[in-house]
């Protein structure tokens, strides 16, 4: 078996060097202390996207989102901004107040609302504001560590990873990120793991993380290997399933023993991560509602049925959510196949980026504050 190095973000040491992705509606509280609690507390969960300017206005739901548990140490918080200014003071409000220990910035986001404003992954393209915001977080930041997350590029004539690495490693960023994908491709066809071990020969001198279809412990491993990259950054293949982060805890210290729950085990987790919405959010009802979109991928490949299905989907309240999934078959083992894709796998052709943003790399004077998105969460 191969060893393999921790994984160092600033002072903060990762082992194993694997990282739950920001993901919006979906990496809040609860979820990351389910996944911490499978992981023994081992390994990096990042909160999901947090915008700059709702931050620094202090909007309501952005400090919910920003809340960590007591026991989640480091706190993890990744920021989505367009103007420099902006996330520099938003930087500056995190060290200030004591509101993380390590912070994210998000320049691989692809949806609509995010790259139509010329952030997330249409960001990089403009590399002197790419410059700009990794030069004002870094310079506020402190002693914290600030690391990002992008992807290959916009679309296939318009790669970017490999220069916004070099302008990363020149601005102190402490390590980046890669998804495998770009912005054009969404969630469809397969991670290009290729680009990971050019990014990592390309900037030596910091870690380099891996991204995209990471659906087990073995993929994990593998990619490592692959790729020579210093850690992974796992996503939608741990949606439903929080004891991923438990194989791959077993996979890179060679126990081998990988979860395999069967159904009863995997109801209970159903409610208690409903019951931590719901004391997350202050209203049970709220939480189990909350909840429903996981239903579907908790269940994947066991035997449900479809009426049950529909009634799950519509379950508002702990008591009920419990009473119905103890109809179903709770002696079923663990349904072959259901380590496989999950979420979003669906491509998407067409980018939604500002009107001419394509025309010059380093021309940033259709950017402004703006652009800044006013809510978190994706």
């Amino acid at each position: 078996m191969t060893a393999f190095s921790p994984l160092a973000i600033g002072p903060h040491i990762v082992q194993p060097p694997v990282v739950l992705a920001p993901m919006a509606g979906i990496t809040n509280a609860p979820f990351r202390t389910l996944c911490r609690e499978f992981s023994g507390g081992k390994g990096l969960f990042v909160s999901e996207m947090i915008t700059t300017r709702a931050l620094v206005e202090r909007n309501e739901k952005t400090m919910q989102l920003i809340r960590f548990d007591a026991t989640e140490q480091p706190r993890s918080i990744q920021l989505y901004g367009v103007d420099p200014v902006t996330v520099g003071k938003a930087v500056r409000m995190i060290v200030d107040e004591d509101l993380a220990d390590h912070i994210d910035l998000n320049f691989g986001c692809p949806v609509p609302k995010v790259t139509r404003k010329g952030g997330g992954s249409a960001l990089p393209y403009k590399r002197p504001l790419l410059r700009a915001i990794l030069n004002e977080a870094v310079g506020n930041a402190g002693d914290l560590p600030v690391t990002m997350k992008m992807r290959k590029g916009i679309d296939d004539d318009h790669i970017t990873f490999l220069d916004a690495g070099r302008i990363a490693v020149e601005e102190g960023v402490t390590a980046i990120a890669l998804h495998g994908r770009t912005a054009a491709q969404h969630y469809g066809g397969t991670a290009d793991w290729d680009a990971i071990a050019r990014l990592k020969e390309h900037v030596p001198e910091i870690p380099v993380l891996g991204n995209g279809d990471i659906w087990s412990a073995d993929d994990a491993l593998r990619m490592m290997r692959e790729t020579g990259c210093d850690g992974v950054v796992v996503g939608r293949g741990c949606l439903g399933r929080p004891w991923l982060f438990a194989d791959l805890v077993a996979g890179f210290e060679g126990t081998g023993a990988y979860a395999a729950p069967g159904l009863r085990v995997v109801a209970d987790a159903m409610v208690r991560h409903a019951r931590l919405l719901g004391e997350w959010l202050g209203d049970e009802a709220r939480g189990v509602i909350d909840f429903r979109k996981h239903v579907a991928w908790y269940l994947k490949g066991f035997s449900v049925g479809s009426e049950m299905r529909k009634k799950l989907a519509v379950t508002s309240s702990l008591d009920e959510l419990s009473a119905q999934l103890s109809e179903l078959d709770l002696d079923q083992s663990w349904p072959v196949g259901a380590d496989g894709p999950r979420g979003r796998t669906s491509g998407n052709n067409r980018v939604v980026l500002p009107d001419g943003w394509l025309k010059d790399p380093y021309d940033c004077s259709g950017v402004s504050e703006d652009a800044e998105l006013d809510t978190s969460g994706g």
